[in-house]
């Protein structure tokens, strides 16, 4: 009687064929989620370069969240990834400086929107420019993007305002290195 309950107990065992089906379709669904995850909510970044000095430097990684942009949840001083237009996909990491409607001016590397001074003594600046911009009224779908190391940065000064497809995300988190791991990032 025993033995009959032991065998009831065994799970048969799968063919070489079926066992390298069940390792595929576990890979596979974990590439789709993996996928999934980096499309629609959040993804790595190492940052390259220094133009958002000293607030992340070059080859920090930063935690990228993407759901609250896709609803469409931006706000002045966010640090954000986005691209270019005419540099394909090339990602660069800068603040949101003015929104949709907003005029932005720059005098004497003092920036205001809207006629007002943006606050800007919390941000550890490299570097600050005494250059003038604007005044420069923002269109429906523009977007105006600054690295805080503003005497050496690629921003919207010299590329134009961004269309909202270029922003990709909002930068929440410090990941790299790791004496700043989960740190918030402003």
């Amino acid at each position: 009687m025993d033995t009959i309950l032991k065998k009831k107990k065994e799970k048969p065992k799968k063919t070489p064929k079926q066992e390298a089906i069940s390792w595929i379709v576990t890979l596979l669904t974990a590439v789709v989620l993996g996928l999934m995850i980096r499309t629609w909510l959040f993804e790595l970044i190492r940052v390259d370069g220094e133009s958002m000095q000293n607030t992340l430097m070059d080859s920090n990684v930063v935690l990228m969240t993407k759901l609250d942009y896709a609803r469409g949840e931006m706000n002045r001083g966010d640090i954000v990834i986005c691209h270019y237009p005419d540099r394909g996909r090339t990602l660069f990491v800068k603040r949101l400086i003015a929104l949709p409607g907003d005029t932005i001016e720059i005098k004497s590397g003092i920036v205001y929107v809207n006629g007002e001074l943006v606050d800007e003594t919390e941000i550890d600046m490299f570097s600050e420019s005494k250059e003038n911009f604007g005044p420069y009224e923002m269109g429906d779908d523009d977007y105006f993007v600054m690295g805080d190391n503003r005497a050496h940065s690629n921003d919207s000064r010299r590329v134009g305002p961004l269309s909202r497809e270029m922003i990709l995300g909002h930068v929440r988190r410090m990941v790299w290195p790791l004496s700043k791991f989960m740190q918030e990032v402003y």
